[in-house]
């Protein structure tokens, strides 16, 4: 009856969670083509038919490309707030209407053994949401696309027993690179992305007793490497006070390749 979840896949290219309790299955975003989520979900040995529902941060295109077909061919539920199922409608194609619900920012809606918190995040999306998983005194935070990590978010995040936390680009790989100047200024912005070195400023103010593991989550291809990200947060906590590998675990993700099933 345990808490477990695995990232199916994480990056610029498509982003995937998938969440499940002794009663519920939950996926989180579907960026990818339904038939590679499909495969993802196999490796976690999830049948994408025992799927309670499918859970919508935003319509950003490599969060939602295979919501559609995913839940036409089986019959998921999705979930999604108001301003993102008008952002979205035209992009997933055809959804029954008995399958479509509203899961409104700052809303906790209960599934079944699983109460999920709804949160607000800084991004140039309609209605860009977030969530926190409770199952039985565990804590399991999802956190990506973020162009900052606000007050609020702090509060709503800290002590969580895992996070699955947004280490988008390195500052420099980004300003030297090939990309034209008003999308690195998207990125760099507001409404864009979290840097290896803000994701490690946050964390240090988040991490508690209960976090016992960090995913870092929705790299860039072109501006990160999972080496550079995991040392530059590691040794930002270090400073800060945090034993990494001995109070808790820094970990990758990867955008093809799903993490262990792992429980919270």
């Amino acid at each position: 009856m345990s808490l477990k979840c695995s990232v199916l896949a994480s990056g610029s290219t498509g982003n995937a969670i998938y969440v499940e309790t002794g009663k519920q299955r939950l996926l989180i975003d579907a960026g990818l083509s339904g038939k590679k989520v499909e495969q993802l979900l196999a490796k976690v040995s999830c049948n994408p038919k025992e799927l309670d529902g499918i859970l919508v941060s935003h319509e950003h295109s490599d969060h939602i490309k295979g919501v559609g077909v995913l839940a036409r061919k089986h019959g998921i539920p999705v979930y999604a707030n108001s301003l993102t199922w008008k952002a979205m409608d035209s992009q997933i194609g055809t959804v029954d209407p008995g399958q479509k619900f509203h899961f409104e920012r700052g809303e906790v809606k209960s599934f079944k053994d699983l109460d999920v918190e709804s949160f607000g995040v800084s991004h140039d999306a309609a209605d860009p949401m977030f969530f926190v998983f409770h199952h039985e005194g565990k804590k399991l935070t999802l956190a990506t696309d973020m162009g900052y990590v606000s007050e609020h978010i702090k509060g709503t995040i800290q002590n969580s027993d895992m996070l699955i936390f947004e280490s988008n680009h390195d500052m420099n790989m980004l300003r030297m690179g090939r990309y034209p100047w008003n999308v690195k200024r998207r990125i760099l912005g507001d409404l864009g992305h979290v840097s290896n070195e803000d994701a490690a400023l946050a964390l240090a103010e988040v991490i508690g007793d209960n976090t016992s593991r960090v995913y870092l989550a929705h790299l860039s291809q072109d501006n990160n490497m999972k080496e550079l990200a995991r040392m530059t947060v590691s040794q930002m906590l270090e400073e800060k006070g945090h034993g990494v590998g001995s109070e808790f675990h820094l970990l990758d993700t990867d955008p093809y390749t799903p993490t262990s099933l792992i429980e919270v």
